[in-house]
């Protein structure tokens, strides 16, 4: 692939440490904006970019090939629709709102303007949950009977003021930590007959909580938190089981079946994924196979219906 040219909005962690992974490869920033003039001229500065002073004016702007979105969860919208009024393709960091009516907004402009746009997911751009799925597709495992999916984080130890913790910007477990464990569930599975949701809410964030997916003939358990520090996920089936310890950026994937043992080792990493992400772009899609816009519809509609029956309602909503 030939070089491939990014403008991230957004010079925080994560846009950081997707940095020092894509540039390891045919990727390279050469735009930057941020609400943080200081953070964003430093960020800038470090790939050798152009740093802008507003949003418009780095949008109008043609020194790069797509746009990515790395600022919180509240802000993608209006950032990814405006980026696709203009023809800009967009890599969007998970979850791309906080809503199903949001995530509908980006859908039809994206539509409406014929241009790529993504979940930056890298979960589901990575040949190990690749293969899981082709393992349950395949019914290595034969019927399925439990799947049991541990995330969590201790988010509470963070600074007050992190987004993650803070209702202003949707912070909390579920849209932060649990969206992992749902789309992975999701992915293999497809959308469940019935969705039922039990958590704890402090300070107007939802601290825990644990979302059980009802399919037939077995359930997804899903137990996600910011009060402590846990990952794996096991799936049973009527023939063994699949084992994925740290399923949401895996490199390992194991299944036990039939007497036998077979593992899968690959890469989860931001390099993957961006490459990925160019090579569709580049090919012309304005949709991508990896994360389908149904997809990401889907699962924001199940963390709606969390909320709902939390009663998590944001302060700005």
């Amino acid at each position: 692939m030939a070089e491939f040219r990014w403008a991230y909005i957004g010079s925080g962690n994560i846009a950081k440490s997707t940095a020092r992974s894509i540039t390891k490869g045919k990727h390279r920033i050469t735009a930057v904006y941020s609400r943080n003039r200081e953070k964003a001229a430093a960020f800038a500065k470090s790939q050798g970019a152009s740093v802008f002073e507003s949003f418009d004016e780095l949008i109008e702007n043609d020194c790069y090939d797509a746009v990515y979105i790395a600022t919180p969860h509240t802000s993608h919208l209006e950032y990814s629709v405006k980026a696709m009024k203009v023809g800009k393709p967009v890599l969007c960091e998970k979850p791309v709102g906080v809503s199903v009516k949001e995530v509908d907004g980006i859908i039809q402009a994206s539509r409406d303007n014929n241009v790529y746009f993504c979940e930056a997911m890298w979960t589901w751009f990575s040949d190990v949950a690749l293969t899981v799925k082709k393992w349950i597709a395949e019914k290595r495992l034969g019927e399925i009977k439990s799947v049991h999916i541990d995330y969590a984080f201790p988010g509470l130890m963070m600074s007050k003021n992190s987004r993650v913790l803070m209702p202003e910007t949707a912070g909390g477990a579920l849209l932060d930590v649990g969206i992992y464990p749902i789309t992975y569930c999701y992915n293999l599975f497809g959308y469940p007959k019935d969705i039922k949701c039990e958590g704890t809410i402090k300070n107007g964030i939802d601290v825990e909580e644990t979302v059980t997916l009802i399919y037939d003939g077995f359930e997804c358990v899903l137990e996600m938190s910011l009060a402590k520090l846990k990952e794996g996920c096991k799936i049973k089936g009527t023939k063994g089981e699949i084992n994925i310890p740290m399923f949401h950026m895996a490199r390992l994937a194991t299944l036990k079946a039939d007497g036998k043992k077979e593992s899968f080792k690959g890469k989860t990493d931001y390099l993957t994924e961006f490459t990925r992400v160019a090579e569709e772009i580049k090919s012309g899609k304005t949709e991508s196979d990896y994360i389908p816009f149904e997809a990401t519809r889907n699962c924001m509609k199940i963390m709606d219906e969390c909320r709902k029956q939390m009663n998590l309602v944001y302060p700005f909503e």
